[in-house]
């Protein structure tokens, strides 16, 4: 089966909430996002950029599920996310220190070099030079599928919106779906999946909705990466001849299960 190549970041994420759950956990788009993917039966890899304080991680007990030959090593410290949230699991504040991910876009313009014809998901988060690498892959005809993050949402969907009717599938929350809806046709996209939190997500073709599916009622301990669970998992199913229909309910599940269940740890570099 085709690798699914997932450009963005991996990083150090501590999360806050009013009742005191969160705390330090692994994150970042392109790790959850690829777990998920390798989890539901598809190889993926991320192509990130790893600090020196996370460049054990391939080596990690239970990090082994994902392909990891198409990160790189910087010196310097991978990505933080200081993330709050209210009760309803809404994010209120984010602050960032992005770190050697500064160095992403030219890697993953690199990799896209060396692997035109690859098929991709494209975490549409900053520092990433969305434009530069979404044309890239546009001008090289390959697949891609591409998501957004809510705090930068409106400036990557104004800087992709040229090449969002090329992506095979765009993933949104409804805020985020109201962004697009300002700047795109939304007509001309072939496949939308929007997200609504615990309630149902919906798939739409053309414009044109065509499932729809409500996630199984989990007690949530942690939003972050929901998301990224959801589409990784989507895009698998759908990988493996699934229908749009049993790709979303698939989905919804897993990312209902990942919210319930404990944060990914961080783990402890190996002694030598």
């Amino acid at each position: 089966m085709e690798r699914l190549d997932v450009i963005g970041n991996i990083s150090r994420d501590r999360t806050h909430y009013p009742d005191h759950r969160g705390g330090a956990r692994l994150g970042g788009a392109a790790l959850l996002l690829s777990m998920a993917a390798a989890k539901a039966g598809r190889p993926a890899a991320p192509v990130c950029v790893l600090g020196s304080d996370l460049a054990h991680l391939p080596e990690a007990p239970g990090l082994d599920v994902i392909d990891w030959s198409a990160r790189i090593q910087a010196d310097g410290t991978s990505t933080t996310f200081d993330l709050e949230y209210d009760l309803q699991g809404e994010l209120v504040a984010v602050r960032t220190d992005y770190g050697v991910a500064e160095g992403v876009t030219g890697h993953a313009l690199r990799h896209v070099d060396l692997h035109p014809r690859g098929t991709y998901h494209v975490c549409c988060r900053r520092p990433l030079d969305v434009e530069a690498v979404l044309g890239r892959l546009a001008g090289n005809g390959a697949d891609f599928s591409v998501d957004f993050f809510l705090p930068s949402a409106e400036a990557m969907i104004r800087a992709s919106a040229h090449w969002l009717p090329k992506a095979t599938t765009v993933f949104v929350n409804a805020a985020e779906y109201q962004l697009v809806e300002r700047v795109v046709d939304t007509s001309t996209l072939p496949e939308v999946i929007v997200t609504d939190g615990p309630r149902a997500a919906v798939v739409r073709h053309f414009g044109r909705q065509g499932a729809s599916a409500v996630p199984p009622p989990y007690l949530p301990r942690e939003v972050t990466g929901a998301g990224d669970t959801l589409a990784g998992t989507f895009l698998a199913h759908r990988s493996q001849g699934a229908t749009t229909v049993q790709a979303l309910a698939e989905a919804t599940a897993a990312a209902a299960r990942y919210v319930a269940a404990p944060s990914l740890p961080i783990p402890a570099p190996r002694r030598a």
